[in-house]
């Protein structure tokens, strides 16, 4: 076997995954920074913007997952050079994304009493609820944006949704600093200042991706004079056929880390707390993986266009080999630093909650060896879905995310992740083994599915 006809594209697959990296980063990193800033005020803050924002992205894991349709099919008219066929696309993707957007928002608004029925500490709940009404508003905004973005991958216009999550990212931190400690003259309004932050921020981000796409030559034709309302039910359908599993796939992820969080409530503020550092450490990394997925999508997408399906399994199996190293070059961090990388998400001046933060890095840098093991499984199974996802193959992956998650991943979070057995660190080896699940049959599902395409071009 020759390595180089796998490692001679590593240099082109970074280019293209660089920017998608940085932007998913850039989603990741605004919930990073109101967990360091709130948990300056304390853990029962720190607590509640988690549970809150579990409600957040189980809603956004929907809007993502169904945006990423519209990738491998932009791709796919791209590589053709099929004009009318793209900008069919991206009018309807935008249409169903805003539709989405506003349902999502409803749904999530609707469904805050919810936190009382689940058994969590009260006052993470009191706190939460104002945090969650302000936060689930930018639903909108960030789902027509993740349309934008999606159309932009899809073009192989990586840059831009970079250029606009790095924005969003900038205004996030001076509106957090200003809103939540109440500087310049500015209320000082605590989590809810997080909350104006982060909405303020996505539609800041919305507008100018808008702006930049509409004035760049190669995408302004396309993203220009559509009539929203004039609409083919034939393209809908495609859309919707498509979106609708891999918004499934994101969920059934999502979902079991956000129900870590849940059963990390029933354990207590500070298991809770500790759970949201090593989910906001471990998400981290997982942009990375999401962002070399995206290329996946992009490249078997347009090598599917092309109908080269020997190039197509090439160019995949040198993503995953990408991927690979990175993931292991991240477990090793997690490994090495498991102990200090807590410290970073509370304030240990802080007598009066001294021993709660003690505990919390105690519990968090437990949690960061699972995570530093499944860095492996999550990496493999995000860029093999990628990639079935370029193939346009969604409905077999979404019965073995379902399975692999639900079936077995979290009958393993509960029956372990209680406080007589191994309280947080037995829900982490449900997410490992959940995860590890997924991973294998995807792979085995593409390997199939290649090597079958490849069997029928030649006879």
């Amino acid at each position: 076997m020759n390595i180089t006809q796998y490692t001679s594209e590593f240099k082109y697959n970074w280019k293209l995954a660089a920017p998608v990296m940085l932007g998913m980063l850039g989603h990741t990193f605004v919930s990073f920074v109101d967990n360091i800033m709130v948990g300056q005020i304390g853990t029962a803050e720190l607590a509640a913007v988690s549970l809150g924002n579990s409600f957040m992205f189980i809603a956004m894991s929907i809007g993502i997952g169904f945006s990423t349709a519209i990738t491998p099919l932009i791709a796919e008219a791209d590589s053709a050079n099929n004009f009318n066929s793209a900008k069919s696309t991206f009018k309807h993707g935008l249409f169903l994304c805003t539709v989405l957007g506003i349902l999502l928002y409803l749904f999530v608004f609707f469904a805050k009493p919810l936190m009382y029925l689940m058994k969590q500490p009260e006052q993470v709940v009191e706190l939460a609820i104002p945090y969650l009404d302000l936060v689930a508003f930018s639903l909108i905004p960030l789902v027509i944006f993740q349309a934008l973005k999606q159309f932009s991958d899809g073009m192989s216009m990586t840059r831009y949704p970079m250029y606009a999550t790095l924005l969003a990212n900038i205004s996030n931190v001076i509106l957090n600093y200003l809103l939540i400690f109440g500087k310049f003259g500015f209320p000082e309004l605590g989590i809810v200042g997080a909350a104006y932050g982060t909405l303020l921020s996505r539609i800041i981000m919305l507008i100018y991706l808008w702006w930049l796409l509409a004035n760049k030559e190669r995408s302004r034709a396309l993203v220009t004079n559509i009539k929203l309302f004039v609409l083919d039910k034939l393209m809908l359908k495609k859309l919707i056929n498509l979106g609708t599993p891999s918004a499934m796939q994101m969920f059934f992820e999502v979902a079991i880390f956000t129900s870590a969080i849940w059963l990390s409530g029933l354990l207590g503020k500070n298991p809770q707390a500790a759970n949201q550092i090593a989910l906001n450490l471990s998400s981290m990394t997982f942009m990375v993986a999401m962002g070399l997925s995206v290329a996946s999508m992009v490249r078997v997408g347009n090598q599917k266009g092309l109908q080269n399906f020997k190039e197509l399994r090439r160019i995949a199996f040198s993503i995953f080999l990408l991927g690979l190293l990175l993931a292991i070059f991240f477990g090793a961090i997690f490994f090495l630093f498991h102990k200090s990388l807590p410290k970073i998400y509370v304030d240990l001046n802080d007598v009066k909650n001294y021993s709660d933060n003690l505990e919390v890095i105690e519990i968090a840098s437990q949690l960061l060896f699972a995570a530093a093991i499944f860095q492996i499984s999550d990496t493999i199974q995000v860029l093999v879905l990628g990639a079935l996802r370029g193939l346009q193959d969604v409905k077999i992956p979404t019965i073995i995310t379902f399975i692999s998650y639900w079936v077995i991943g979290f009958p393993v979070s509960y029956f372990l992740g209680k406080e007589d057995v191994y309280g947080s660190f037995g829900i982490w080896l449900g997410l490992l083994a959940g995860l590890s699940t997924a991973a294998i049959l995807l792979f085995l599902r593409f390997n199939y599915l290649t090597l079958k395409l490849i069997r029928e071009q030649h006879n």
